[in-house]
C-alpha cells in the first residue's frame, strides 16, 4: 500500500515509490506499531536537502534495506517544513543525546512517541567511524527484542528530561539601551575584519542580525553597527553565496581550506531570498548603496521569475542538484550550453550553476569571455571541481563597465536557462511566503516597481484564499492550489501578520491590517502563557507531543517567538491596541536575556527591540487622492524612513480604514503627514524634507 502517493508534500512524494513502507506522521503509524510491538524508525528531511536524497539513494532506495526495515519496523517518513513542530522536539534529543544536528535526522522511538536511539545521515556500509544503516537497523532491532527493559529505561529517561526543560529568561524585563549596546559590542568581536563575515569555517547568511544592525544605527547612530552590516552584505554579494548570473542567494557557504575559495551548498531557499531581499532594500534605504539596490531587486526578480506558483504564492525551494550535461563529444560536463536533452541522468550538486572558460567562450565569444572570466574569478584550474568555477567577483564591481556586465549577465542567464534545471519544491509554506510578501511590497514601493507590489498582493491573496479556514486559522502548506491538512505554528503567524502588515502600509489597503489583526488575536490566545508571556511554537489545542516545542532562537529564518512579538509591537503601533503592545513586550524579555550574551541566535529580537525603543514611529499621510503628485511624494518619503520599525497608514482624511489617520485633517487642504509615538503626534507637515528628518534621525 502506497500510503504517501496522496500526500501534499513534495518531500514525501519522491519517496512514495520507495521499496520501503513508508507510514506520513500520525497516530495510524503508532497504532500499527503497537500492534506489531515493533519500534518507530522517525526519517526526517526535506526536499532541497543533498544528504537526504543520498541516504535515499544508498538506503531507502535498497530493496534489502527496505525489507529489513519493514520486517523490523514502522517507517514513518516526515517533512521538517511540513512540520517543524515534530522536527523541533525530535531534533532537540538528537542534538542533546550526540552534541549535534541535522538532516536527514534519523530516530528510532517506541510507539509512544518516546525516542532512545539517534542520529543523522548513515552510509550504507562502514565509513569514518559511522556504522553503516543496516548495521544501526541490527543493533536497534537486537537491543528492542532481547534488552526491551533497557530500551524502556533509556527512553523514558529522554522524554522526561526534555518535559522537565524550561525556558527561563529570569527577571530580565524588556530591552534596554545597555542591551542593545552589549550585543553590537559582541558582534564586533565575532567578526573577522579582513573578510567582513563572521568568523567560522560554515557561513549562513545572517539576515535577521544586520537587520539588527541596520536599525541600531538608525535609532543609535552608530557607525559601528553600519560598518558591520555594509562589511556583511558586501561579503554576501560578491561571493559564491550570491547567484553572480540569476540572482538569489545559496543557502550557505563552506571554506573548504585556509585560503580556499568558499563553495556553497547550492539549494536556494524561499526564506533565505525573501529575508536578503529586504535587508539590501533597508541597507539601499540607509545609504543609497547601487550595490545593494541591485542585489535587492535581482533578488526580488529572482524570486518571482523562478519560486512564483501558477497560484500566485512562492515555492519553499530549489533542489542543490541537477542533471550533469554531456557535451556534443561525449564529455560529462558541470553545467553548459547543451538542452535538456543532452543530459546524462547523473544528478550532481551544483550542476546548474558553474561554468569553464570553454563554456563561457561558448556562450559569450572569446572576447566577452575572457572578461567575464576576470569579473566572475572563472579559472582553467576552476574552485570547484572538476575545472568548473563558482562564479564570485573576487575584484571591486567598478573596475568593470556595469553596461557590458549586464549584458554579460544577461548572456549567460539565457544560456544557463537551457540546462537541465533543479527540481523545485512546490509547497507554499505560510510563514515563508509572509516574508516574501514583506520583502517584495517594500522593494516595489521603494524602487518603483508596482509588479514586485502586484506579486505580494498576489502570494497574500493565495494565503487569505487556501491557507486561513473560516475562524482565521492558518494551514501550514499548501501546494497546486490545494491546503494541506497540517496546522500552522506560530511562525507562521508571526510571519504572515508581518507580512500583511507591510502590505498595509504600502497599498494603503486596511484589508491587510484587518488580516494581521486576526492572526495575532490567534497569538495571544492559543500560543502565549496568560502568566508569564512566553510563547509556545504550537498552539495550545495542536497535536500533544513528548514536549510542546518553544524555541526563542533564530535559525535560518526568524523564530517564531520573536517574529510574533515584532508583529504584535507593529500591530499595536497601527491601531493603538494595549493588550498587543504588552504582548510584545513580556515577550521581547527573552531579548534582554539572550541578546547580550547571544546576539546572532536573536537578531530578529534585538532588530524588533529597536522599534521598541524608538517607539515604534507611526507615520499618518493624509490627502484627497493619492494620484496627486505631493501626496505621493510624501507617501514615498514615509516609506523611506529610516526610523526602527515604523509603520504607515495613509488614505483619505474621512478614512476608517486605518486608526492612525482618524483626527488627522489636512494643514491648509494640502497633504499632510504625523509623525507620532503612542497616538501623541508632533506638528504635522506640509514638507517632504521635514518629514525625511523626522524620520531619519
Amino acid at each position: 500500500m502506497n500510503r504517501l502517493a496522496g500526500v501534499t508534500s513534495p518531500y514525501l512524494l519522491q519517496h512514495a515509490d520507495n521499496p520501503v513502507d513508508w507510514w506520513p506522521w500520525g497516530p495510524e503509524a503508532f497504532e500499527e506499531a503497537r500492534r506489531r510491538d515493533v519500534p518507530v524508525f522517525l526519517s526526517v528531511g526535506y526536499s532541497a536537502c543533498h544528504w537526504c536524497h543520498v541516504m535515499a539513494h544508498e538506503s531507502f532506495e535498497d530493496d534489502d534495506t527496505a525489507a529489513d526495515m519493514n520486517e523490523h519496523f514502522v517507517s514513518v517518513k516526515v517533512d521538517r517544513e511540513e512540520r517543524p513542530d515534530v522536527d523541533a522536539v525530535y531534533m532537540e534529543a538528537v542534538q542533546a543525546a550526540t552534541g549535534q544536528g541535522g538532516w536527514p535526522m534519523s530516530v528510532f522511538m517506541t510507539p509512544d512517541g518516546e525516542p532512545f536511539y539517534f542520529g543523522t545521515y548513515f552510509p550504507p556500509e562502514p565509513r569514518h567511524g559511522m556504522p553503516s544503516f543496516r548495521q544501526v537497523l541490527e543493533g536497534v532491532h537486537n537491543a528492542w527484542t532481547s534488552r526491551r527493559d533497557e530500551v524502556g529505561e533509556v527512553a523514558g529517561k529522554i522524554t522526561r528530561d526534555l518535559a522537565e526543560r524550561e525556558l527561563s529568561t529570569g527577571d530580565a524585563g524588556t530591552p534596554t539601551e545597555e542591551t542593545q549596546a552589549l550585543a553590537l559590542l559582541q558582534l564586533t568581536r565575532d567578526v573577522d575584519p579582513a573578510s567582513g563575515w563572521f568568523k567560522g569555517d560554515t557561513k549562513f547568511p545572517p539576515s535577521m542580525v544586520i537587520e539588527f544592525l541596520l536599525r541600531h544605527h538608525a535609532r543609535a547612530g552608530s557607525v559601528a553597527a553600519l560598518e558591520i552590516a555594509e562589511g556583511l552584505c558586501g561579503a554576501m554579494a560578491r561571493s559564491s553565496l550570491y547567484d553572480q548570473v540569476g540572482g538569489g542567494f545559496h543557502r550557505y557557504v563552506l571554506t573548504p581550506r585556509v585560503g580556499g575559495p568558499l563553495v556553497p551548498h547550492f539549494e536556494k531557499m524561499l526564506y533565505d531570498n525573501a529575508l536578503l531581499c529586504r535587508v539590501y532594500a533597508h541597507l539601499w534605504r540607509a545609504t543609497g548603496s547601487e550595490p545593494a539596490r541591485r542585489v535587492a531587486l535581482e533578488t526580488a526578480d529572482f524570486m518571482v521569475r523562478e519560486l512564483r506558483t501558477a497560484e500566485g504564492g512562492f515555492a519553499s525551494a530549489l533542489d542543490a542538484d541537477s542533471e550533469e550535461e554531456v557535451s556534443p563529444e561525449g564529455r560529462r560536463q558541470r553545467g553548459g550550453g547543451g538542452r535538456r536533452e543532452g543530459g546524462t541522468g547523473r544528478h550532481v550538486e551544483g550542476a546548474y550553476y558553474v561554468w569553464t572558460p570553454g563554456q563561457l567562450a561558448e556562450a559569450l565569444g572569446e572576447d566577452d569571455a575572457r572578461t567575464a572570466a576576470e569579473y566572475f574569478g572563472v579559472t582553467e584550474e576552476g574552485t570547484f571541481e572538476e575545472g568548473a568555477s563558482v562564479l564570485q567577483l573576487p575584484l571591486q564591481e567598478g573596475v568593470f563597465d556595469a553596461e557590458k556586465v549586464a549584458g554579460i549577465r544577461a548572456r549567460l542567464l539565457a544560456r544557463r536557462s537551457e540546462r537541465p534545471a533543479p527540481g523545485r519544491d512546490d509547497k507554499v509554506v505560510a510563514a515563508w511566503n509572509g516574508l516574501a510578501i514583506a520583502a517584495l511590497a517594500e522593494t516595489g514601493a521603494y524602487f518603483g516597481r508596482p509588479d514586485l507590489v502586484e506579486a505580494a498582493v498576489g502570494a497574500a491573496d493565495l494565503l487569505v484564499r487556501l491557507h486561513l479556514d473560516d475562524q482565521a486559522r492558518l494551514f501550514r502548506t499548501s501546494k497546486d492550489g490545494r491546503a494541506g491538512t497540517h496546522a500552522g505554528v506560530l511562525e507562521d503567524y508571526g510571519d504572515v501578520a508581518e507580512g500583511f502588515l507591510a502590505l498595509a502600509s504600502v497599498t494603503g489597503e486596511g484589508v491587510w491590517l484587518e488580516f494581521a489583526g486576526l492572526l495575532l488575536d490567534h497569538v495571544l490566545a492559543r500560543f502565549t502563557d496568560p502568566e508569564s508571556g512566553a510563547l509556545f511554537d504550537t498552539a495550545a489545542d495542536a497535536e500533544r507531543l513528548i514536549r510542546r516545542p518553544q524555541d526563542p532562537t533564530d535559525n535560518a529564518a526568524p523564530s517564531g517567538w520573536t517574529a510574533a512579538a515584532a508583529a504584535l509591537l507593529a500591530y499595536a503601533a497601527q491601531t493603538g491596541s494595549e493588550p498587543h503592545r504588552t504582548a510584545a513586550e513580556k515577550a521581547l524579555g527573552v531579548v534582554a536575556a539572550l541578546g547580550p550574551r547571544v546576539p546572532r541566535f536573536v537578531g530578529w529580537g534585538l532588530a524588533a527591540a529597536e522599534a521598541l525603543l524608538d517607539g515604534p514611529r507611526e507615520v499618518a499621510v493624509v490627502a484627497e487622492e493619492f494620484e496627486d503628485e505631493a501626496a505621493r511624494e510624501l507617501l514615498r518619503t514615509a516609506l523611506l524612513g529610516t526610523a526602527p520599525g515604523a509603520v504607515v497608514a495613509y488614505g483619505a482624511t474621512d478614512s476608517d480604514e486605518f486608526p492612525l489617520l482618524a483626527g488627522r485633517p489636512l494643514r491648509d487642504g494640502e497633504p499632510t503627514a504625523y509623525v507620532c509615538r503612542n497616538f501623541t503626534c508632533d506638528a504635522p507637515t506640509t514638507d517632504p524634507e521635514r518629514l525625511h528628518t523626522a524620520l531619519n534621525g
